[in-house]
């Protein structure tokens, strides 16, 4: 089984050389973060993934969360960790200082958590829930509210879950049933929630749900949810933890992966009805949860570049290991390692190149939400809203998605072994299927792409963008006589040229079919995500040139970062072709079959 170690000298390129960060730096509240204050939290949060995490993510996959009268145990090990975790601060590192948080922005918190998530993602989804919950109430809840919950779940003390879904509603949250009754200064809340992650568990002393409910007079349909804390034990005015709420887990869910997190059915009310406080206004509560579910789908799709890391880490490691065949250029001579293999070097080149362009473009989307929640320029903090909300679902669906074909290459290149569970390849792609799932399927990211960040802002963010990624070209063409740059800047013009043909069609569709136009969907995200990976390898592949005609003293890391950037131009982008025909041309066939024909 392979140690994972944080891919810290990656993440330094990111944060110090791709993101601006003298812009990040220059936010208020930032002032203090400087490369040298980047090195040693990313050393330090590093030691924690290597040491304290890692080590429980094999046992905690095998063991599980148990639930016993309504009780969950976490898997052994996991609430001495979490202790660790919250003593050492780890809890509070995005959360704002007036809370007791350390106030860092989001492009360097955003690599603690990729992190955690690559050593032990079961445990990480239960402080990334509770930082989304936290952020949800301290934007939509009244000064009580705040005062009450927030300190709590900045400092991790107490944790945070989100329920929205219901049996007989999945995605649907139009058909959401649980049921809000008022009664003086709080509501009656009765209903049950399915897949709760963290819903219940002996970590803290207290789990504060916020729950989607109807109140009796609510209209049909999402215009008539509201927005809930529902805590598992009230809390007194005095801030103690008082009497036990009426909810409780009634079941855990079996799952293909991710055991050491309980997944959980919750019962809202069974007898007098849980105690819950309106977050808010009445019936304005979707707009509320998005604020912590498009937290949860940045952050889901940070799952997904963990996950690709922490499969290529093992994957690389089996591979030097691993002693089969003999070099296939030599007729004779000893048995090599796999890795001498030009297949297996391909798969692993694959593996890498596109979990650098992912941990790249997420850390894109968090550049543009620290300017969205700082900038004091009134038109920065609109760009980067607007680049956050287009490139959220972006990196949620094509992250995960991605993820989930890494992690399956890291099973084939450990060949027959990595259908073996004792080598731990497998986990990895358990663990990363249920991430282009939860927080909105690919289909449902894909879909918020078309509609609501292309067609409903007729194109402007997108295509600004898109001139971004052109205006890397003029770069790219100073240095026609360098191997590699040539290759890479076509690559790039002809997937940029894919994407804008794709992106036109959408918009002139999408008003007068929208069914053709949806259709092509999710070949769209990906073609979104393939190409702006690629303009980020090719602006990585710019500076690492430009560090290695300076003399820089880290040469392999630069030469490395180059020739994976080509690797991507060669390999990857020459996809973008199919998945703007896919798009263009593709909406016929896909719904040529009556429902019959099936």
């Amino acid at each position: 089984m392979s140690i994972y170690a944080a891919p810290q000298r990656d993440m330094r390129f990111v944060l110090n050389e791709l993101v601006d960060l003298s812009a990040i730096q220059a936010l208020p509240g930032n002032e203090e973060v400087s490369p040298d204050l980047v090195d040693a939290v990313l050393e330090e949060a590093g030691k924690f993934a290597t040491g304290v995490l890692d080590p429980l993510n094999w046992p905690g996959d095998q063991t599980g969360a148990k639930l016993e009268n309504h009780v969950v145990t976490s898997v052994p090990g996991f609430k001495d960790a979490y202790r660790q975790f919250v003593d050492a601060g780890w809890a509070a590192v995005g959360g704002e200082i007036e809370f007791g948080g350390q106030g860092l922005p989001h492009v360097l918190s955003q690599q603690l958590s990729e992190m955690w998530n690559s050593a032990n993602m079961s445990f990480c989804l239960c402080p990334m829930l509770t930082t989304g919950a936290m952020t949800a109430i301290r934007r939509h809840g009244s000064a009580e509210l705040v005062a009450t919950y927030v300190p709590k779940l900045v400092s991790g003390e107490w944790t945070g879950t989100m329920n929205l879904t219901e049996p007989q509603a999945g995605s649907d949250l139009s058909a959401v049933r649980t049921r809000a009754i008022r009664e003086g200064d709080h509501y009656r809340i009765k209903g049950t929630k399915i897949f709760i992650t963290w819903g219940e568990h002996d970590m803290t002393d207290n789990v504060i749900h916020l729950v989607l409910a109807r109140t009796p007079d609510a209209p049909e349909g999402v215009k008539g949810i509201s927005l809930f804390i529902v805590p598992k034990f009230l809390v007194n005015a005095d801030g103690s933890i008082g009497a036990r709420n009426d909810v409780k887990c009634v079941s855990i869910e079996h799952k293909l992966g991710i055991h050491g997190s309980p997944t959980c059915v919750m019962a809202f009310g069974d007898d007098d009805g849980a105690i819950g406080y309106l977050v808010g206004e009445e019936n304005r509560g979707l707009a509320y949860m998005f604020t912590m579910m498009n937290f949860a789908r940045l952050e889901v799709g940070v799952e997904g570049v963990a996950i690709a890391e922490r499969a290529y880490q093992h994957a690389l490691d089996y591979a030097k290991q691993r002693v089969q065949g003999r070099d296939i250029a030599e007729k004779a001579g000893d048995r090599v390692a796999i890795i001498r293999h030009p297949d297996v070097r391909r798969m692993l080149m694959t593996m890498k190149a596109r979990t650098e362009a992912m941990r790249a473009l997420a850390a894109a989307a968090a550049e543009a939400l620290d300017h969205a929640l700082s900038n004091p320029d009134a038109e920065a903090k609109r760009r980067g809203q607007a680049v956050f909300d287009l490139l959220t679902p972006v990196v949620k669906g094509w992250c995960t998605e991605q993820s989930i074909q890494i992690a399956s290459t890291g099973v084939q290149i450990h060949g027959g072994m990595g259908f073996v569970e004792e080598t731990g390849a497998a986990q990895y792609l358990r663990d990363a299927r249920i991430t282009a799932i939860y927080e909105g399927t690919t289909g449902i990211q894909a879909n918020d792409l078309v509609g609501r960040k292309l067609a409903f802002e007729k194109g402007v963010t997108a295509k600004a963008v898109i001139a971004e990624m052109r205006a890397l070209d003029a770069e790219l063409a100073a240095f026609p006589d360098h191997p590699a740059l040539p290759v890479i800047r076509k690559a790039l013009a002809d997937g940029v040229v894919a994407l804008d043909a794709a992106t036109d069609w959408l918009l002139a569709t999408y008003p007068q079919d929208v069914k053709a136009a949806v259709s092509g969907a999710v070949p769209y995200l990906e073609l979104w995500g393939t190409v702006a990976g690629g303009w980020q390898m090719a602006r990585a592949a710019l500076i690492s040139k430009k560090q290695l005609d300076a003399g820089a003293a880290d040469h392999d890391f630069y030469r490395a970062k180059l020739g994976t950037a080509r690797f991507y131009a060669e390999h990857i982008l020459p996809l973008a072709q199919a998945m703007s025909h896919a798009v263009i041309h593709g909406a016929t066939s896909t719904l040529a079959l009556e429902e019959a024909m099936f």
